[in-house]
């Protein structure tokens, strides 16, 4: 049986104190990822700091911004119409991310900081890197259908789970955090690390950091976006290919701004900035559309299964941007 104190901290400055006092300390929001990790044994922390007392407002400002309270659930998020009208890829994302039950247990923060991971990262049978480092990677050889195309290394090929962050990455979130050393404001694009040589560690969060919000910046070109999601499944799955996009066009019907991001693909959300550069002032027409996606996927890697991935991620790029340009929801 594992054996932890419980704490619970009424507000940012509280759980941070009493993460510096405490042995192996965790932050506990919904608890959707972090108990799970813990029933496996992957995760055995010491103390578990419960911070659902953190924010759950959501502040729409009149600049167009949107200041969203770290304990804010994922279901307020995806229902507020705020977001719903000012980033309709992130509400969309939310919706397509789990049930209903763990939207609304889920909480922002703990959506971020969920681990990256694999199936493989859940058998104590194998070797994986993340769950001990320097044991190897059964994955790269094995069953690899979900694995990254970009960006991964030869320590570990996993891909980042979440759908909300890839609408945050899109729109280039920024994430408020709390920590020993005061606080400080973070680009959600860097926030989460791709493997290299040690993919046990997910994020650049420093020891003891708390995310207390989510900032989403006035940006209205983000009014005209959508968000995609490719799995094998209807529902309840994680992405094989997904991607955030906001079209915003010129009066000559050529594309004036663009933003992307994909999921599925990579250790982190993938912000698809080659395929951004490659849009502006070009004509919105697929064949554009699909320029972009070879460039942004010059660099992608297929293993054994996921080679297909590639063209999928091209593929639904440029369909996604083409219901955009038509003014379609995707």
């Amino acid at each position: 049986m594992m054996e932890f104190s419980y704490a619970r901290a009424a507000d940012a400055a509280s759980a941070t104190r009493m993460a510096g006092e405490r042995e192996a300390a965790r932050y506990l929001g919904g608890g959707t990822n972090l108990v799970d990790l813990m029933r496996e044994s992957i995760e055995r922390p010491r103390t578990l700091i419960d911070v659902t007392r953190l924010s759950r407002d959501i502040v729409a400002r009149d600049d167009g911004s949107i200041l969203i309270g770290a304990a804010c659930s994922n279901t307020d998020v995806a229902g507020h119409p705020a977001v719903r009208a000012r980033f309709p890829a992130l509400a969309r994302a939310i919706l397509a991310g789990a049930s209903a039950q763990i939207r609304n247990m889920a909480t922002v923060g703990g959506n971020i900081l969920q681990r990256t991971r694999c199936l493989y990262f859940y058998d104590e049978a194998a070797l994986c890197n993340k769950r001990q480092l320097g044991q190897g990677c059964d994955a790269r050889e094995g069953f690899t259908r979900y694995h990254a195309i970009l960006g991964a290394s030869p320590a570990c090929a996993a891909t980042h789970p979440s759908d909300m962050c890839v609408a945050l990455a899109a729109f280039d979130a920024v994430v408020h955090l709390e920590g020993p050393q005061g606080s400080r404001a973070v680009n959600i694009n860097d926030v989460h690390r791709l493997p290299g040589d040690r993919p046990d560690i997910d994020t650049e969060l420093r020891d003891g950091e708390l995310i207390t919000a989510v900032e989403l910046p006035a940006l209205p070109l983000a009014r005209r976006s959508t968000y995609r999601k490719v799995r094998d499944r209807a529902s309840y799955a994680f992405a094989l290919v997904s991607v955030a996009a906001a079209l915003d066009l010129a009066d000559d019907g050529t594309i004036s701004q663009a933003r992307l991001a994909f999921g599925g693909v990579a250790h982190k959300p993938w912000r698809a900035r080659r395929a951004e550069a490659h849009l502006r002032g070009k004509p919105a027409d697929a064949a554009t559309f699909l320029a972009a996606a070879d460039a942004e996927l010059e660099g992608a890697v297929g293993l054994r299964d996921n080679h297909f991935k590639i063209g999928l991620t091209k593929r639904t790029m440029a369909a996604v941007l083409g219901s955009l340009a038509e003014g379609e929801a995707a």
